[in-house]
């Protein structure tokens, strides 16, 4: 059974969050430090060593800006953990006339979304919503996946594995991203090919990576054109996508701030927490 449930605080700012929450991982890692790259690396080589390299990441802090289909800009600053599995993070939709960010965190199999004042006028005094990931089943119109929670359990350094995929693999040069010396690289990679090349993958890598395809998917892009900007410790400090869904262009950028630090999220005060299963329990007897 399908149950339709209206929630009309700020939709479209929550909305262009979860969109982004969705997107919010391409290749992680960010260093301090300042050093050269090693001339011996080919493109394909340095990239793949960066790649390899966000497999040990267990928490990472970053800031996003860009374009989402149907919502238009957003910008937003997200610290996460991968285990235990926590995320805060807040998003501003640009394009949508809101009065501020939408903040998001996920802890305890929650996901909890704050609107702030204008959203207490509209629930009684209240400005979170919570959403029991557990209990919002697929059988239900609004699901985790739709929630972005099917994003935020997976580590978001998978989307940097995609440029591995990449025929046309170059290096544009070398910049300085947030004082941090680095190496440009750009490709574009084919969806389907990239697919068709996780054949030869261990089977845990192979469905990490085919869950993060999943999405774009979805979304009717077909092909990624990608930029990584690689630091001297082979660390993706940057990272750019680009591409053409069915209901608009996909441009985002993540610059990764730190990683493998500390992160702590905490629920919101009950009492300032409207819960969808107590709404939807309402709608039901209603």
């Amino acid at each position: 059974m399908k149950l339709s449930v209206s929630i009309p605080v700020r939709r479209r700012a929550t909305g262009a969050a979860l969109a982004a929450l969705a997107l919010g991982g391409g290749a992680v890692g960010c260093s301090k430090g300042t050093a050269e790259e090693s001339p011996a690396l080919t493109p394909a080589a340095a990239v793949a060593k960066a790649a390899k390299k966000t497999e040990d990441i267990t928490s990472l802090h970053y800031r996003m800006t860009g374009k989402v289909p149907e919502q238009g800009r957003v910008s937003g600053e997200a610290a996460m953990s991968m285990k235990p599995l926590a995320m805060s993070m807040k998003m501003t939709a640009e394009d949508q006339g809101t009065d501020g960010p939408v903040e998001i965190r996920l802890v305890d199999n929650a996901m909890y979304i704050g609107g702030g004042a204008a959203a207490a006028k509209e629930m009684d005094g209240k400005s979170w919503m919570k959403f029991d990931l557990s209990a919002l089943g697929k059988d239900k119109e609004l699901n985790a996946g739709q929630l972005g929670g099917g994003q935020a359990d997976k580590n978001p350094a998978t989307e940097s594995t995609f440029l591995t995929g990449s025929k046309d693999l170059k290096k544009v040069g070398t910049e300085t991203v947030d004082g941090v010396k680095t190496t440009h690289y750009k490709g574009t990679v084919p969806l389907d090919e990239f697919r068709k090349s996780l054949k030869s993958r261990d089977k845990a890598t192979r469905e990490k990576r085919e869950k993060a395809l999943e999405q774009y998917t979805k979304m009717g892009v077909d092909s990624l054109t990608m930029d990584m900007w690689i630091d001297g410790e082979d660390h993706t400090k940057q990272f750019r996508m680009r591409g053409t869904a069915d209901k608009g262009p996909l441009d985002m950028t993540i610059t990764f701030l730190d990683f493998n630090e500390p992160v702590s999220v905490t629920a919101p005060p009950a009492k300032d927490t409207v819960d969808l299963a107590e709404m939807m329990k309402g709608a039901q007897e209603g």
